[in-house]
């Protein structure tokens, strides 16, 4: 079973050719609504499970209180961004310079992520402590795929 971290880092590798796979398509041709669909379950379902497994275990330990916040600000941002795009002519020159912003930001947050948070976790949360989180995330993750529509629906009510 992976580690929370490893977890973490296989998601944001698939993001990542995900990122790439749809700044090679052009307009809104099958090959990027395809891409996008699936960038766009994947990376909202993996925000909310990794702040419900990893990012409130990390929340808990006040030395690692900013660098959750800071992220989950972060996610927030990057949210609001792909509900943007989702609902966004993607054919629109005005798409792909979102879709720009989304991939730059997203990136970022990943190696920032990847690297510093990562770090951080490390020296504040055990091993012991944070065995199993993995399972735990990709458990998570799953019940949230199944929940995208439905949280989008309850946010339009808000």
């Amino acid at each position: 079973m992976p580690s929370i971290y490893e977890a973490i880092i296989a998601d944001h590798e698939n993001h990542r050719a995900l990122l790439d796979r749809i700044s090679a398509t052009t307009g809104a041709s099958v090959d990027r609504k395809a891409a996008w669909a699936s960038f766009y379950h994947d990376v909202k379902s993996h925000a909310a499970a990794e702040e419900e497994t990893f990012y409130s275990k990390l929340i808990a330990k006040t030395w690692g209180q900013d660098a959750a916040r800071h992220s989950v600000h972060e996610h927030k941002k990057l949210d609001d961004l792909l509900e943007e795009l989702n609902e966004a002519d993607m054919s629109s020159p005005g798409w792909l310079t979102r879709f720009k912003t989304l991939r730059h930001d997203y990136l970022h947050h990943m190696d920032e992520e990847e690297g510093e948070v990562f770090a951080l976790a490390r020296e504040v949360i055990s091993t012991k402590e944070i065995d199993g989180f993995g399972k735990r995330f990709q458990a998570r993750k799953t019940e949230e795929m199944g929940l995208i529509e439905q949280k989008k629906a309850a946010s339009l009510v808000d």
